[in-house]
């Protein structure tokens, strides 16, 4: 018996991947929600480990050629078919338009990627969905107009601030072949993509949220005396924009009289310039760097700590981060929080209430560190308001019910 097609067809950068847990939280709810979709990813894993979440997702994984040269004959074989599409020749001339403004290799691969994905859809397929509103949205795009398909996509954070206005517009705007609706998971970033949509509503604020079911229940956390050692934690890429730089710098100004140790998670293209800087420091003993780690790994660490830190900065060129759900897993632990006011985190945590927002300059960030560590009292406080406020506004289910509102009525009902 030949199973039926799905009628949605889900465009990701990659799969499965340890950064983007909020993606797979995300798919598998659709999925219980009752959709039922394949996964194109664009590139191939590169993680050696993986979230017990990703195990949980039903559908196919396919893999479009992350680099054309790389499997010529699927490629030409694609193009061939796409060539005979209705509306090939229409995303031709806007892809031929978008490179001139884009004159990369990376637009060239877009299009190739777009007709192997246009190409190779299944007959029944009705929805493109893509996360990130840049290169997946760029290869949805040009496989839509392709095939006369609908297609939406979810913004997150360096897609929406590192991407030029006329690109962010022209997926926003019917007479350019836009997203039939684009959900965004920050009010900020809402707002910026609304003032760029020819109509506001097809912008949607849709925060992820947290899958509670996934966590445990917190821990019944002792309350450390102010001269206890003071364990902190920081979950998240080893870039710029997540500030860690600055932190190691903070670090070192810590009074001798605290007596600390930080745990890292995650990797990153600044690991070595940053083990480097804490050697150079002189408090590399202090640090340990545990790497890529999955779900369960990360909870355990989060049960162990008494602050959670997560010094994010607006990068060089202009990449910042939106929600991080890392932040929402701490509360999630009645973990006490310290990051900074960027973009879209004062919307989880204000200043005072459900953890402590510094200016992310090393000397204020070890003054909060300082201040957070000599009153476990007043941190354990935010925390619990940090995990009140995560109970009453940040479940993951409202968000997934609207976006299924949204794919359902474009035709990605279940089949």
């Amino acid at each position: 018996m030949t199973l039926p097609q799905p009628k949605l067809a889900v465009l990701v950068k990659g799969w499965p991947r340890l950064s983007e847990t909020f993606i797979a939280q995300e798919l598998v709810a659709l999925q219980e929600a009752g959709h039922s979709f394949d996964i194109w990813s664009l590139r191939h894993p590169t993680d050696v480990k993986r979230h017990p979440l990703h195990d949980r997702f039903r559908g196919q994984v396919r893999y479009l050629p992350e680099y054309l040269y790389e499997e010529p004959q699927r490629v030409w074989a694609a193009r061939q078919v796409a060539q005979a599409l209705p509306g090939y020749a229409e995303a031709y001339r806007v892809w031929r338009a978008d490179l001139r403004r884009d004159p990369t290799h990376n637009r060239i691969r877009r299009f190739g990627q777009a007709c192997v994905l246009a190409a190779e859809l299944p007959a029944a397929t009705r929805v493109m969905y893509a996360h990130f509103m840049h290169t997946p949205s760029s290869v949805a795009r040009y496989a839509a107009i392709m095939r006369g398909l609908p297609w939406s996509f979810s913004a997150h954070a360096k897609d929406i601030w590192t991407s030029p206005d006329w690109e962010k517009t022209e997926k926003l705007q019917a007479r350019t072949h836009g997203a039939a609706f684009g959900a965004t998971c920050t009010a900020i970033g809402a707002e910026h993509l609304r003032s760029l949509a020819d109509d506001p509503a097809r912008v949607d604020l849709i925060y992820h949220g947290l899958d509670l079911a996934r966590f445990p229940a917190p821990p019944d956390r002792a309350q450390r005396t102010p001269d206890a050692p003071f364990h902190m934690l920081s979950v998240g890429r080893l870039v710029e924009k997540k500030g860690f730089d600055r932190l190691i710098d903070a670090f070192a100004m810590l009074p001798d009289t605290l007596d600390w140790h930080w745990t890292h998670i995650g990797g990153g293209t600044l690991s070595d310039t940053l083990r480097t800087r804490a050697e150079a420091a002189g408090i590399s003993h202090r640090i340990t760097w545990k790497g890529a780690c999955d779900q369960p790994e990360v909870i355990a660490a989060m049960r162990a700590s008494d602050l959670f830190v997560l010094p994010s900065r607006i990068a060089a060129d202009g990449d910042r981060d939106g929600l991080p759900n890392v932040l929402m897993e701490a509360a999630s632990q009645l973990l006490p929080i310290l990051s900074t006011p960027v973009s879209a985190i004062p919307e989880f945590i204000e200043t005072g209430v459900q953890g402590v927002l510094s200016d992310d300059d090393p000397a204020a960030l070890a003054s909060a560190i300082t201040n957070m560590a000599s009153a476990p009292g007043q941190t354990a406080l935010m925390a619990t308001a940090a995990y009140d406020r995560l109970i009453a506004e940040f479940r993951m289910d409202p968000g997934i019910a609207r976006l299924s509102e949204r794919l359902r009525a474009l035709g990605a009902d279940t089949v």
